[in-house]
This record gives C-alpha cells, sequence and structure tokens, in this order.
C-alpha cells in the first residue's frame, strides 16, 4: 500500500515543483519543460527500480526475505522524504532514483514472501490484493491531494509524506515470519541465484518474463501515470483539485482491476487473461486518448476505466511471474524479470516525453502512441508457457 502511495505522490507534486524550479514561462513551453522532465525523471524512477530488483532480490535469496525487506522499505520511504530539500530538478531526478532502488526490491521480495507462505488455493485472491493495496495507496494519495492543494508553494510538505513507511521496518522486522520454502531451499545448498537466472536453463523464462511485465509498466509509466498531469492542464491550473479526482478515480479504478486480475487469473488460463487484457486497455486508452479534449465527466469516467484495465496486470503478474521460477531464485528472477520490464518503460517515458515536445505539449496525441504497446502484448504472450493448475516450481 505504501508502495503504491509513492508511487502515486510524484505525479500529484511533479508539475508545480517543476514549475517552481523553473520560474515564469509561457504556457505552451511550460509544458513542454514539464513533460521533458517528467520524462527524465519517470525514467530514472524506472531505471532505480530495476536495479533495485535485481539488488534486493539477490539480497533476499541469499539472507531472507524479510530482513531485505525491511532494508528496501527504509530505503524508499527516506529518500522520498528527503524530496523536501531538492532544490532543481538534477536532485530531484537522483533523489527519486535511490528512492526506486528500495521501492524495486519491496515489490520482487514481497510478492515471493507471500506468494511462498500462503497455501496455493489463496495465491490467485493473494496476487489480487497485493496489486490492490498498492493501488490503495495510489487514492490516499489522492485524497491527501484533495485536502491539501498542491500548488508551487505547498508541494514540498506533501513529499513528506512519503516517508512515513519508514515506520514499517519495525513492524516487518519484529512481526513477519520468514517464508519456510526459502528456509528449507537455502539449507539444501547453497545458492547462486544470479549466475543461474542469467543461465540457459531460464534465460527463455526471463525474457518472456521481461516482456509481458514491459507492456503492462510501458502503458501505466509511458501515459496512464500522467494524467493527472493532462488534467492540470485541461483546467489551466486553476482547479488543483483536478489533479486529486483524476488519481483518485484513476487509483479506484485500479483497486477493482487488480483484485479482478488476480481472480480473474485464477479462473481462466493465464496466457487468456493477460491477452483480453491487453485488449481491453488498448481500447480504453484509444477511447481516453483520441476521444477527450475537456476535463469533465467523460474525462474522469475514463480515467476510471483506464486506471482498471491498465492495472489488472498488476493483479495478474504477482500470480504468474512465482510460477515460473523455483524457489531458491524466485526473488531474484520475478525481481529481474519484472524491474528490467521498468527499463523499457524507462524508455517510453523517455519517449513521452518526446512526444509531448514534439506535438506541442499534447497529452493526448503522445498518450494515443504509447499506448499502442499493447498490441505488442498481445502477440507475445502466446509465446510464454501456461501455468494454470501447476504448484509452485521448487
Amino acid at each position: 500500500m505504501f508502495d503504491g502511495l509513492e508511487m502515486g505522490l510524484f505525479p500529484l507534486i511533479a508539475r508545480p515543483a517543476l514549475l517552481e524550479m523553473h520560474g515564469a514561462m509561457g504556457v505552451g513551453a511550460a509544458d513542454a519543460y514539464v513533460g521533458h522532465w517528467m520524462g527524465v525523471i519517470t525514467a530514472a524512477f524506472l531505471l532505480g527500480a530495476a536495479a533495485g530488483g535485481l539488488v534486493f532480490g539477490w539480497l533476499g535469496d541469499k539472507i531472507g526475505r524479510v530482513h531485505a525487506l525491511a532494508a528496501s522499505i527504509l530505503t524508499y520511504s527516506l529518500f522520498t522524504g528527503f524530496t523536501y530539500f531538492v532544490k532543481n530538478p538534477e536532485q530531484l531526478t537522483a533523489i527519486r532514483f535511490i528512492a526506486a532502488l528500495g521501492m524495486g526490491g519491496e515489490w520482487s521480495l514481497g510478492v515471493a514472501l507471500v506468494m511462498e507462505v500462503w497455501p496455493e488455493r489463496f495465491r490467485p485472491m493473494l496476487a489480487g490484493i497485493i496489486g490492490a493495496a498498492a493501488n490503495i495507496g495510489f487514492a490516499l494519495i489522492a485524497i491527501v491531494g484533495l485536502f491539501v492543494h498542491v500548488t508551487q508553494d505547498s508541494w514540498r510538505w506533501v513529499a513528506i509524506v512519503g516517508a512515513t513507511p519508514a515506520l514499517l521496518t519495525f513492524i516487518v522486522r519484529l512481526f513477519v515470519p520468514e517464508s519456510e520454502k526459502w528456509e528449507q531451499a537455502a539449507k539444501a545448498a547453497p545458492t547462486q541465484p544470479l549466475k543461474e537466472v542469467l543461465s540457459g536453463a531460464f534465460r527463455g523464462k526471463m525474457v518472456l518474463g521481461i516482456a509481458i511485465s514491459g507492456v503492462a509498466l510501458i502503458g501505466t509509466w509511458g501515459s496512464v501515470q500522467w494524467l493527472p498531469l493532462w488534467a492540470d492542464k485541461l483546467t489551466g491550473g486553476q482547479d488543483p483539485e483536478a489533479k486529486a479526482w483524476t488519481g483518485l478515480l484513476s487509483g479506484l479504478g485500479a483497486i477493482i482491476g487488480c483484485i479482478a486480475g488476480g481472480w480473474l487469473g485464477g479462473q481462466f488460463k493465464r496466457r487468456i487473461m493477460y491477452f483480453s487484457l491487453c485488449l481491453a486497455s488498448l481500447v480504453v486508452c484509444a477511447l481516453l486518448f483520441r476521444g477527450t479534449d475537456a476535463y469533465g465527466t467523460q474525462f474522469l469516467t475514463l480515467t476510471f476505466l483506464a486506471g482498471m484495465t491498465t492495472a489488472a496486470f498488476y493483479g495478474w503478474m504477482p500470480l504468474y511471474l512465482p510460477e515460473l521460477f523455483p524457489t531458491r531464485i524466485r526473488a531474484t528472477a520475478q525481481g529481474v524479470a519484472y524491474n528490467t520490464g521498468r527499463i523499457f518503460a524507462a524508455f517510453g517515458a523517455l519517449y513521452m516525453g518526446q512526444l509531448m515536445q514534439t506535438f506541442d505539449g499534447s497529452y493526448a496525441r503522445a498518450g494515443a502512441i504509447v499506448t499502442l504497446i499493447y498490441i505488442l502484448g498481445m502477440i507475445v504472450i502466446w509465446f510464454a508457457p501456461e501455468t494454470k493448475g501447476k504448484p509452485l516450481p521448487e
């Protein structure tokens, strides 16, 4: 949940923060400037998350899920809080990169721990809850935005909210049990998770895991994450609540989508479900980016639906990715797969920023192009193995 809160924080504060750092300029130039730096900072965040998935995932396979999890949470929460002190976009980029190291590690470790601790029959439900919890965090930060108008004068105080997960480290260390599956695997033989992950035996599954994750992440970070900024532009920056309502409705839709993605992933074949999610996301995003030109009921309704369809992947992936790799390398493997997908998403974010400049600050035209990535997902998934009905590999 706090992972989602931290990720949802930046789209809420990004535009006022970047405008405050640059100073006065014309509207078109301002949006091009914001679009450029939003792309750069988002890319840095995604690259940091990819590195964090590798580093903390490896640590989790070596010293245990719980100890590595506590360290990852402490990293991303403290450095998000340090956002308060930044003076320019370069510093903001660096802070977001370091915070993302912990955030990327937290996902891979948390998914491995939950999937290993709970019985197989509960895994579809738990996968959906993991994704939904992250989006509850998105919704919570949007609610904060409703009551605290995020402006060029107040955004630094809102950033302090991102430091609150640091308190979770004490709870994790004291009360969360270690995975018995990991303990048994660690006793059986010394592990070399990174070496195994890159070996020929798992290389094909790793490439597919990266591609499957990358499609979903590009769609989210290359377009949907920009919706609060688009809402701010559509209202001319005169309605501070527009960003918050956009984030809130996107988050609420995502909560429903994640639970549905996990549950439906357990009911239907994994590949059919992924294909269906790509198709639904493609259609909804086309309606949003190609058929909306004003902030209002239509914009908010499609934002809700886009949040629901594009986030459903994050209920499906915690179910599917652990089914591809054995326990001894699971945290490292799914961390590398999912978070390397974030590297591709980083390029998607940079591409969105470049398109913004090409189209004179048009979020709609840029988003319409980036979300065509779902077509690729509809093709790639048929090369992946079907794992429904099979136990987690040991």
